[in-house]
């Protein structure tokens, strides 16, 4: 695109491209003379369409939307979304983000303590008028993404997995590196370009921010390129350093995260290689590749001793929520809880549980899954029985369908044989219950040829679900995260004993810590652990 941007159609001329035929003069016979005008019809209709992308390369001319930016050194094209636009952007999506994510999380003023690193990087940019929001999302996902106008935010699930303030700049910093080089601009600017030559100008001459705002939060935390990937974490170096942190702490905390995505990859009963994996169709570059490219770039010289800050940033999240949050649910084990609502079950053994916003899903390795999630409002109106006979889905028809008692709950089953996207069989049984005003449904998924052998463990899971007691009331809540000190004669089993976790808590330890090889820090460090 920057070649684009330096284009001067005043100056240069469209070259004429090669005929498809060869054009005979005028002495040719009366076929080669239609032949030529058949030819020679195709070239008018190429330079039309020329002259089209000319005009709208003028119309991008006209709209200032080439320029180099101080940031990268590179000419960037940005006619379609400019400085006031990406503001205004920002601004409307904001509020959906927080609805998105559970709304900010506040605990021990750490938005205030975000914001301070956050600022400290932002007055070192090549910008630094420019504006910055930085948020910490109620989210136990560990993720960090920016929006157009300056609009930063980190989950809590990214500060517990953090182990020093330089970890956590570094993040920031790619993220501002994001917005300082303007590539939410730049993507959007090149969406509708492709749009003006495929369809004319009349995607460059629409509503404005209208057209943008509205989109959806996630049209803006899609997966930048390599390109942008790469080089916002050049951009977080170069602020890290001259912040006066040190720089080596971004590849520090991308090797932690790729070690916390296997781990999770493992826990979903998935193969912790899958997230090394090259997708050669997939944008964003592997965590393998950012950590040797942060440590390139991590030679950019500092000012003064590089700083980590790590009892500083741990005495800020001692304390803070680990995992789920009680609005969410809590996974204990093959246990799910659910305070608020009212409800426990239970998945049989070998099932790993995943709690997701809008359902708990529970796989094994046999190919078997389990889905709990509400169900509409129609099961509590009509009753469970009369919902899987006619609401349950258009496409899938249920068979032996009849109504049960779960543990006092109204409730119906069904079953269908059905063929999954990947074109293997399979059994699915639908249990639907009414839970006080609520309504809820299991979905249970099993091979086709190994449906019978699923049946005793699914009915019981079923007949798990039960309301909550008070003891049990009282006695789950959320996880959090704890610092203690690395004292004399302290080994990782020491902390792992004090973990708060039914999987792999010593692998979840050390993750937490950046432990490798079993290695405890030296006496008198400070390490994170999970406490109840």
């Amino acid at each position: 695109m920057a070649q684009a941007c330096r284009q001067n159609d005043a100056q240069q001329k469209p070259q004429q491209g090669p005929y498809l035929f060869p054009v005979e003069d005028s002495s040719t016979n009366s076929g080669q003379k239609a032949e030529a005008k058949i030819v020679t019809g195709w070239q008018n209709k190429r330079k039309a369409r020329t002259a089209s992308l000319w005009i709208a390369l003028g119309l991008m001319s006209g709209l200032a939307g080439c320029s180099t930016n101080p940031a990268t050194g590179h000419d960037t094209f940005t006619a379609f979304m400019p400085p006031a636009q990406e503001a205004e952007v920002g601004a409307k999506e904001h509020p959906k983000i927080l609805k998105e994510f559970g709304g900010s999380y506040d605990a021990k003023d750490l938005p205030t303590y975000v914001s301070e690193i956050g600022n400290k990087l932002g007055a070192v940019t090549e910008t630094p008028d420019q504006k910055f929001t930085f948020t910490v999302l109620d989210s136990p996902i560990v993720n960090a993404f920016a929006l157009p106008g300056g609009y930063v935010y980190v989950t809590r699930g990214l500060l517990a997995l953090a182990s020093n303030e330089a970890e956590l700049a570094g993040v920031l910093a790619h993220e501002i590196g994001h917005v300082v080089a303007r590539h939410s601009a730049q993507r959007y600017s090149r969406g509708v370009l492709t749009q003006v030559l495929a369809g004319g100008l009349s995607a460059a001459i629409g509503n404005g921010a209208g057209e943008v705002i509205g989109m959806g939060a996630n049209a803006y935390m899609q997966s930048f390129s390599r390109e942008h990937e790469f080089e916002a974490d050049k951009l977080g170096v170069r602020y890290l350093s001259r912040a006066g942190y040190d720089p080596a702490a971004m590849a520090s905390f991308l090797k932690k995260l790729r070690a916390h995505s296997r781990l999770q990859a493992e826990l979903a009963g998935r193969s912790p290689d899958d997230v090394d994996q090259f997708d050669i169709m997939a944008t964003h570059p592997r965590t393998v590749d950012r950590i040797e490219q942060a440590r390139a770039a991590a030679n950019t010289p500092v000012s003064g001793t590089p700083r980590l800050e790590t009892v500083k940033y741990m005495t800020e999240i001692d304390g803070i929520m680990y995992g789920d949050g009680p609005e969410n649910g809590f996974v204990r084990g093959r246990k799910f809880v659910h305070v608020p609502l009212d409800f426990y079950f239970e998945v049989p053994d070998g099932f790993s549980m995943i709690n997701q916003p809008d359902a708990v899903v529970a796989k094994d390795n046999q190919g078997a899954t389990i889905i709990f999630e509400g169900a509409p409002a129609a099961v509590v109106q009509s009753g469970p029985r009369a919902y899987l006979q006619r609401g349950f889905s258009k496409s899938v028809q249920l068979r032996d369908i009849q109504a049960i008692d779960v543990n006092g709950q109204k409730a119906a089953t069904g079953s269908a044989d059905i063929s999954l996207k990947s074109g293997t069989k399979a059994r699915l049984r639908v249990v639907a219950i009414v839970h006080g005003t609520s309504a809820f449904q299991f979905l249970f998924l099993s091979p086709l040829d190994r449906a019978d052998s699923y049946n005793l463990d699914l009915r019981r899971t079923t007949y798990s679900f039960r309301s909550l007691t008070k003891a049990e009331k009282k006695q789950y809540h959320a996880l959090s995260i704890r610092v203690r000190a690395v004292n004399p004669g302290y080994t990782v089993d020491t902390f792992v004993k004090s973990m708060a976790v039914d999987r792999r808590p010593e692998e979840t330890f050390d993750v937490l810590n950046g432990i490798e090889n079993g290695q405890l820090p030296p006496e008198g460090s400070l390490v994170k652990v999970i406490d109840e």
